[in-house]
């Protein structure tokens, strides 16, 4: 059996972490880019109701890609845990196990959202106006949506073996979803269905190179044929429950982030009326983006921590998570500097008339929300960690308190501070949950003396 081609054990932490980092954001940022493609070019196209529409679909694609993080995460870290004791043929069934049960879950999403795709709208924070143009986008995402939704879990395999390929796969689908929105916009005028056809074809791209790549019988980590025997499917289905265990805290971070979308639409339908929604919506453009990049580097860490921690050298997972940090801690401080000073030009790039109620709110509100990354960064890399070395209650919990505390200070901000307390919420419920963290690491410390002791 052909090795890993990245050492685990052995290779210098900074190094190791070095060569999954910069392929692993630039993959994962390209991937959030799809979203905020359609974003540019729908609000430039057709329109702020148009953009406003496709924030109120936003959550679809929050929700699809958490299920997609969640057997991606889960089964790379069984996979990374097999690899470090040998089990090779045990980690290749493991991702044969991830993409099947991803492609079963994702095929009744897809079914559920195209029978009912304007009653999703409505349930998403849609009003009579916008609910026929949110339903039409959804409608069109939805019916790929089984086969797409590979190019989110996928690489977190191909990545044990190859991260720069995991980078080209998912690069070369965002550059062609440029050009096919470019194209069916503005050349053919296909409105919300063409930004909708673009996004399922770049997507599918991504999916079908990936899938190729661990079909190769030559690669250590791929497909591996599974039995159908009663014994094996039982087999599978204990594992797959496994995985959701391990990749849930993953899925529920991108589900928090659908819940931030879908209330601040309601918040922001009640005070300001569409217009407010979207300037909400350029948020929940970037947002995902911003998400992607802190969920590339605990993906990153992730099957170092693993792999290390499933043969007993804790102080290189704990090492790497550090080094996790630090990153998240400068790349969050940088947006949020970089939020606050250019708002003016990152606005005009979905809204390009100053003049209008959206680009006020908007222009507003945004260097008050930037103030959450540095926060949500922290959060991001403390969950991951958690779920990476099998801590999954822990991680679990403070993935749900991540989701409630935004709602919370939703509704309890605005009517203490007014608008400015809509954009603040999200950032004070980060900043809760971060002194959660910190406080739960010193309680570790002081019981075991070691961040890293295991204690499920």
């Amino acid at each position: 059996m052909q090795r890993d081609s990245l050492d685990f054990k052995t290779l210098p932490i900074g190094k190791l972490f070095v060569k999954q980092l910069f392929p692993t954001i630039l993959g994962m940022m390209s991937t959030a880019l799809l979203t905020v493609v359609d974003g540019i070019f729908v609000g430039r196209g057709l329109g702020s109701d148009a953009l406003a529409a496709v924030n109120i679909a936003a959550p679809i694609f929050m929700i699809v890609a958490g299920i997609g993080l969640m057997f991606g995460m889960g089964g790379g870290i069984l996979v990374s845990i097999n690899l470090s004791r040998g089990k090779f043929k045990v980690a290749n069934i493991n991702v044969t196990q991830s993409t099947v049960a991803l492609f079963f879950v994702a095929s009744i999403i897809a079914l559920l959202v195209i029978l009912f795709p304007t009653q999703t709208a409505v349930l998403f924070g849609a009003n009579d106006y916008l609910k026929e143009m949110a339903g039409e986008y959804m409608f069109w995402y939805a019916i790929t949506l089984p086969i797409t939704v590979l190019m989110i879990a996928l690489p977190f395999f191909v990545r044990q073996t190859n991260p720069k390929f995991a980078m080209w796969a998912m690069i070369t689908s965002t550059a062609i979803n440029i050009v096919l929105d470019y194209v069916f916009i503005f050349v053919f005028k296909w409105g919300l269905f063409g930004a909708a056809i673009a996004t399922d074809i770049g997507g599918l791209v991504s999916a079908f190179l990936l899938a190729g790549y661990l079909l190769n019988p030559k690669i250590a980590v791929r497909f591996a044929k599974l039995k159908m025997s009663a014994h094996s499917i039982l087999l599978t289905l204990r594992n797959v429950w496994y995985m959701i265990k391990l990749g849930v805290s993953t899925c529920l971070s991108e589900i928090t982030i659908a819940v931030m979308a879908i209330t601040g639409n309601y918040v922001f339908m009640h005070h300001l009326g569409a217009d407010g929604v979207a300037a909400y919506s350029i948020i929940c453009y970037l947002f995902p983006v911003i998400f992607m990049v802190f969920n590339a580097m605990i993906q990153s860490a992730q099957p170092i921590i693993s792999y290390n921690y499933g043969c007993g050298q804790t102080e290189r997972s704990t090492k790497v998570t550090r080094l996790a940090l630090t990153c998240a801690f400068c790349f969050g401080l940088l947006i949020t500097v970089l939020f606050s000073f250019f708002a003016e030009t990152i606005i005009t790039m979905f809204l390009p008339d100053k003049s209008s109620n959206a680009y006020q709110y908007a222009l507003s509100g945004l260097p008050l929300f930037a103030l959450d990354y540095v926060f949500f960064g922290i959060n991001v890399i403390a969950i991951g960690y958690y779920s990476s070395v099998e801590r999954v209650k822990r991680a679990i919990t403070l993935t749900v308190l991540r989701g409630i505390m935004p709602v919370v200070f939703f509704f309890i901000l605005p009517e203490l501070f007014g608008i400015s307390g809509m954009w603040l919420s999200v950032g004070v419920g980060d900043f809760v949950i971060t002194l959660i963290i910190v406080i739960l690491f010193f309680i570790d410390k002081s019981r075991n003396g070691n961040f890293n002791k295991h204690n499920k």
